[in-house]
C-alpha cells in the first residue's frame, strides 16, 4: 500500500518547551507540522517542577549565574554557550509571559518571585508554584492551537528520520516516517528542516523520575542517519524521588530544598552534614551519591526530606501539587519527612548542536534535553534545563528554513518487507524490563569497570535479538522504544566506558580522581563507534 505523505515547511518532532516555542516562532514564516508520541500535554516539560533559572534579582549577576553554572559542569561546559544563554535567559522570561500568557508567580510589585535551587548561589529560578512545566506547556498549546499554520499531530510514533547522503559525502535531512500508533499505519513527513524536540531518555533506567514517553528517541534516530552524540555517560539522577509503592515516578522539586528542606536519616541526622559547603543544596551529582552511599551502606530502603520546621502555611502555598500528592499517599510533608530515594531525571549528553540548534546533518535541528549543547557539562545546574530549551528553539527559529533545503519530489514508501504481526510480544516486555535492570545495576549513579564491560556484552545480546525481531514483525510503539532505549543504552556504556575517570555525574570506582587530560566531550559517531 502506497504511504500517505504528507509535506509542510517545518517538521517539528516534540511537544514540549523546545518544540512548542520553536514551532510559533516559525509558524509566521511557513506551515509547522508537530508530530506528539501520545498527547501534546506528555512531555518532559510537563512535569518540570522548579521553574527556569535566569537573573532578576538587583543583587544577582549574569556573572555569577554563569560562574554556578559552570562549577556544576565540572570543566566541561562551552562557556561561550553558557554566557549566551544567560544572558539571553531574562528576554526569553518575558517572552514566555507576555507573548505567549505563561503565568509564572510574582511578588506585590508586579516583579517575577525568584526561588533557589541547589548549586545556585543567588535566588534566581521563575516558576508557578511546583507546576512550572505544566504552566509553560498550557500558555505554549493554547497560543500554537490558535495559530492557523500549526497542525498537532497526536499518537505519532516517529520510526525513523529521512535522510540522504551520497558518494560525494553531502547528506542530509528532509523529515521522518510515524507510526501512527491507533491504526498501526506508517505516514511520511516530508519538510526543508525538521527540529528533534524529543526529549530525555529516563526510561533507560528501571527507576526514573520521567514520563513513559522518554525514551531516547531523538538521540536514537540521529544517531542511526549519521549524526555526532556525545556526553551520554553523563545521567542526572535527581536526588530526592518521592518514595511509595503507589508513587511511580513522582519527584521531589529541589525548589523543596531551595526554600529550606533538609535531608535526613531515619534517625534524624543531616545526611549532609560536613559532606558538602552548601549542605542539603548541594549540586545534584554530590546529593545523589551520598544517599546512594548511605544507602547501600545502611540497607535502609530510602532517606528522608524534612520541611518540618518550614510553616506550614508556607508549604501548602508553596508546594500545593507537592503536597497534595504527598496527602493522598498518607504522607503530611507539614508534619512528616518525606521519604525520598535517586532515580534517573536528566540526560546531559545527547546530539551535538551549536547555539543555534544546528547538528551536523543538513537539515536537522534540535533543541532540549536531547541536545549536547555544552551548557551543562558534567552536571546540568538545577533549572538550566527549560533556559537550555528555550535559547536553542530560539536560537533554531531564527534561522529556520535556512538550515534546511528543498526535499525531494518522490519519496519511498514505507517498506515493511514480509512483516507480519507479532504473536511473540513477550519477547518486547522482558527485553525492556532487562535493559532497564542492566543499566540501573550497572551504569548508574556509580560504575566500575567490571559493570561496565558486563552491561556491554549484555546489551549487545539483547540488540541482536531486538533487530531480528524488527525485521520479522510489523513495528509497535513498544517494539519502536526498545529499539531506541537500547541502542541509547549501548552508546550510554560505550561512552562510560571512554571516560576513566569520574567527573561530575560520572563517577567509576576504578578511577575515583577526576583527569585533567579528559576535560573533553566524548563524542560518538556510527562511522567508529557502536552498530546502529
Amino acid at each position: 500500500m502506497p504511504t500517505e505523505i504528507h509535506r509542510s515547511d517545518v517538521l517539528v518532532i516534540g511537544s514540549g518547551l523546545a518544540g512548542l516555542y520553536f514551532a510559533l516562532e516559525l509558524a509566521e514564516r511557513g506551515t509547522v507540522t508537530v508530530l506528539t508520541k501520545t498527547v501534546p500535554e506528555s512531555s518532559n516539560t510537563q512535569w518540570a517542577q522548579g521553574g527556569i533559572s535566569a537573573v532578576f534579582d538587583g543583587d544577582d549577576s549574569v556573572a555569577s549565574h554563569v560562574e554556578d553554572t559552570l562549577r556544576v559542569g565540572a570543566g566541561l561546559c562551552d562557556p561561550k554557550m553558557v554566557e549566551h544563554a544567560v544572558e539571553m535567559a531574562p528576554a526569553l522570561v518575558e517572552r514566555l509571559a507576555k507573548t505567549y500568557g505563561v503565568r509564572f508567580d510574582r511578588v506585590d510589585d508586579g516583579a517575577f518571585a525568584l526561588g533557589r535551587e541547589g548549586g545556585h548561589s543567588h535566588r534566581r529560578v521563575v516558576h508557578h508554584l511546583d507546576t512550572t512545566g505544566a504552566e509553560i506547556v498550557r500558555g505554549l498549546l493554547e497560543a500554537a492551537s490558535r495559530h492557523p499554520n500549526i497542525r498537532i499531530l497526536p499518537h505519532q510514533m516517529v520510526v525513523d528520520l529521512l535522510s540522504w547522503s551520497k558518494v560525494d559525502g553531502s547528506r542530509g535531512c528532509f523529515g521522518a516516517y510515524s507510526l501512527d500508533v491507533p491504526t498501526g499505519v506508517v505516514h511520511g513527513h516530508v519538510a526543508r528542516v525538521t527540529l528533534l524536540a524529543t526529549g530525555g531518555a529516563g526510561k533507560i533506567y528501571r527507576y526514573t523520575s520521567n514520563p513513559d514517553v522518554a525514551t531516547a528517541d531523538g538521540v536514537a534516530m540521529a544517531y542511526r542517519i549519521g549524526a555526532t552524540v556525545g556526553n551520554l555517560e553523563f545521567m542526572q539522577f535527581h536526588p530526592t524521588c518521592l518514595f511509595h509503592p503507589g508513587a511511580k515516578s513522582f519527584l521531589v522539586s529541589e525548589a523543596v530544598r531551595g526554600e529550606g528542606g533538609i535531608l535526613r536519616r531515619r534517625d534524624g541526622t543531616g545526611l549532609m552534614d560536613g559532606r558538602h559547603p552548601m549542605g542539603s543544596l548541594a549540586p545534584r551529582d554530590v546529593v545523589a551519591r551520598e544517599i546512594d552511599a548511605e544507602l547501600k551502606r545502611t540497607g535502609e530502603p530510602c532517606v528522608f526530606l524534612d520541611v518540618t520546621h518550614l510553616d506550614p502555611a508556607f508549604i501548602t502555598q508553596r508546594f500545593p501539587a507537592i503536597h497534595s500528592r504527598c496527602l493522598e499517599l498518607g504522607i503530611d510533608m507539614r508534619t512528616q519527612p518525606i521519604p525520598v530515594v535517586p532515580a534517573a531525571h536528566y540526560m546531559c549528553g545527547g546530539v551535538k548542536v551549536d547555539t543555534a540548534g544546528r547538528t551536523d546533518i543538513p537539515g536537522l535541528l534540535a533543541a532540549g534535553e536531547v541536545t549536547l549543547s555544552g551548557m551543562h557539562g558534567a552536571c546540568r545546574l538545577a533549572s538550566n534545563s527549560l533556559l537550555e530549551a528555550v535559547v536553542l528553539a530560539a536560537g533554531a527559529a531564527e534561522i529556520g528554513t535556512e538550515f534546511g533545503r528543498e526535499p525531494p519530489s518522490v519519496v519511498a514508501d514505507w517498506n515493511e518487507g514480509d512483516a507480519v504481526d507479532s504473536d511473540e510480544a513477550v519477547m518486547v516486555s522482558a527485553n525492556w524490563e532487562e535493559v532497564r535492570a542492566l543499566m540501573w545495576n550497572f551504569v548508574g549513579i556509580v560504575r566500575s569497570n567490571k559493570r561496565l564491560e558486563r552491561a556491554r556484552r549484555r546489551i549487545e545480546l539483547i540488540r541482536e535479538e531486538i533487530r531480528e525481531y524488527y525485521l520479522r514483525f510489523r513495528v509497535t510503539r513498544d517494539l519502536l522504544e526498545l529499539r531506541n532505549i537500547s541502542l541509547a543504552g549501548q552508546l550510554v556504556i560505550e561512552c562510560a566506558r571512554r571516560r576513566p575517570e569520574s567527573r561530575g555525574l560520572h563517577f567509576n570506582l576504578d578511577y575515583p580522581d577526576m583527569d585533567p587530560a579528559l576535560a573533553h566531550d566524548t563524542l560518538l559517531h556510527k562511522r567508529d563507534g557502536v552498530s546502529p
